[in-house]
């Protein structure tokens, strides 16, 4: 098991551009030679709407609302507040046998950047931010998950996704680019 594999966390609202950057980053990554792949910590949630509540599995079809309070009763109503952050630590250390880096898409609330910098020594967290409206019900945007992070600061960087994609890609290679042991 890769005791210390490279880990990227990247936290943002809903369709602010997680994914898009996370790809970006996993292209640096592989052009390094990396074997890298991405996780979600919404995995185990959507295979619970797919396998269980009938969702496609489609994002034309998400169902956000299902979604999110899927996770908000396993955390509160189910008392397994670390639920997500277990699960994650679970796979990087089964995958790590496997994968030299990870990029986590999607982390929504402070335990799930928290834990894995505690339990993990190479890891990089990105706030992403973005102007450009989601398209999110009051309620979704007000959502628990979409607001946690709203006052937290401690992260390794922070980038304004407003521009183009390859605006967007600029940045993150010269956040890449600056990280010394890449």
């Amino acid at each position: 098991m890769n005791k210390s594999p490279l880990i990227f966390i990247l936290s943002g609202k809903a369709r602010s551009g997680k994914d898009v950057t996370g790809d970006i980053i996993v292209k640096f990554l592989e052009s390094k030679k990396y074997k890298v792949t991405k996780l979600q910590y919404a995995k185990y949630i959507k295979m619970y709407a797919k396998d269980y509540f009938g969702w496609d599995g489609l994002e034309e079809t998400k169902p956000r609302d299902l979604l999110q309070s899927l996770g908000t009763d396993i955390r509160n109503k189910f008392n397994k507040p670390l639920f997500f952050t277990n699960r994650m630590k679970e796979d990087i250390d089964i995958l790590s046998n496997y994968f030299d880096a990870f990029v986590i898409t999607d982390a929504r609330i402070k335990d799930e950047l928290i834990n894995i910098k505690n339990n993990y020594e190479k890891v990089f967290t990105i706030r992403i931010n973005s102007i450009n409206d989601n398209g999110l019900t009051n309620d979704q945007k007000n959502n628990y998950t979409e607001i946690a992070l709203d006052n937290y600061t401690d992260y390794d960087y922070i980038i304004y996704n407003n521009g183009t994609i390859e605006e967007l890609k600029n940045n993150i290679t010269e956040i890449l680019n600056s990280i010394g042991e890449l």
